[in-house]
């Protein structure tokens, strides 16, 4: 089954609520296992993986669309081609992402997060299927590892949210 790309926040946004993340079972694990999910559904009107239509990043910092609190961002960016025209020499897809972020309240723990401005794992264009499985996991190892990173991870958000916007 696909989805269309305009309907990707919804379809994530039903995937987190059968993770239980919206019903109150706010944890990054419950948001993790829904992203996972999401991430390996396929997406219509996008490029192909040949010309990165399709990759996720994990985001973390504090910024001031936050409201200066720590935040973890899920995201996932794609390549959107049913713009312009494809025989221009010029064309590009416009990107969109569908991002799942959740803040924190503040911590003394998260000092660090003001200091640094935070991080991202880098985009990841790895194939649906296993190869994508793949690169979740190794993802999911560097969250791990990362002391800052996991103590954030095994904390409540305080606010969640989803949303698809144009970026680029």
């Amino acid at each position: 089954m696909s989805i269309p790309w305009r309907s990707s926040a919804a379809a994530f946004e039903q995937i987190l609520d059968r993770h239980g993340v919206a019903a109150g079972a706010r944890t990054m694990e419950a948001a993790w296992a829904a992203f996972e999910e999401f991430v390996q559904v396929p997406v219509e009107g996008i490029e192909g993986p040949e010309d990165d239509g399709d990759s996720f990043i994990v985001e973390w910092g504090v910024w001031d669309w936050t409201g200066n609190r720590p935040a973890l961002s899920l995201g996932r960016l794609l390549a959107v081609n049913e713009y312009g025209d494809r025989q221009d020499p010029y064309w590009q897809p416009l990107y969109w992402k569908v991002e799942f972020q959740a803040c924190f309240a503040e911590d003394p723990a998260w000092a660090d997060l003001h200091v640094s401005g935070g991080g991202d794992t880098g985009f990841d264009d790895a194939a649906i299927g296993e190869p994508r499985a793949d690169a979740l996991a190794a993802t999911r190892r560097l969250i791990d590892r990362d002391p800052l990173l996991s103590a954030l991870w095994r904390s409540a958000p305080v606010e969640i949210e989803v949303t698809l916007d144009r970026v680029g």
